[in-house]
């Protein structure tokens, strides 16, 4: 069981941005609540699944006869978010992730767990990786709209990498792009 969460409920801002050039960008999941602001590491990969699966339970609820949470059915513009991550100072790097729906408060909940490493020799015991452990995680609990505008930037944020070749498929360096469907 974690011994500290960075719990931030109804947060002032929680984003994915990246700091970087496309092809060496690092993704964070960063959130503020008054002074107080956490940055997570995370996999672009992880960035873009969080995004689809917030989505997903949000378009879910929608169905609810009655949309009792009030789930809005496309973005409300008002909470659009597209200003730079505040100064990052990386608490830890992503390995497990969870999320979730909070019905009494109506919120999506994000969960972030540092990486950890299973050492096959030694009985599959946790051991730390890099100093961050499982004495901490990121718990986040934000409401609908806000979800809805956090999971468009996320897919805005993923997308604005590399272009892709439209040859092979794989992504385009800014240096060039050996095409493996080129070679002969």
């Amino acid at each position: 069981m974690p011994r500290y969460i960075h719990e931030f409920n109804w947060p002032d801002r929680a984003v994915v941005g990246t700091i970087g050039l496309p092809g060496t960008r690092t993704f964070y999941l960063q959130v503020r609540a008054g002074t107080q602001v956490v940055s997570v590491a995370l996999e672009k990969q992880q960035a873009a699944l969080l995004a689809e699966k917030i989505d997903e339970i949000l378009d879910q609820l929608i169905t609810v006869e009655g949309n009792p949470f009030s789930v809005p059915a496309s973005t409300p513009l008002e909470l659009v978010d597209n200003d730079q991550l505040d100064a990052v100072q990386e608490q830890f790097r992503t390995g497990a992730m969870s999320l979730g729906w909070d019905p009494t408060m109506a919120q999506v909940v994000i969960e972030a767990h540092p990486i950890t490493n299973i050492d096959p020799d030694d009985n599959d015991e946790w051991h730390e990786d890099d100093g961050a452990s499982e004495t901490e995680m990121l718990l986040v609990r934000m409401p609908v709209g806000t979800a809805r505008a956090f999971a468009m930037r996320t897919r805005e944020i993923v997308g604005a990498g590399r272009p892709m070749c439209p040859l092979c498929g794989y992504p385009i360096d800014a240096d060039g792009h050996l095409c493996p469907t080129l070679e002969v």
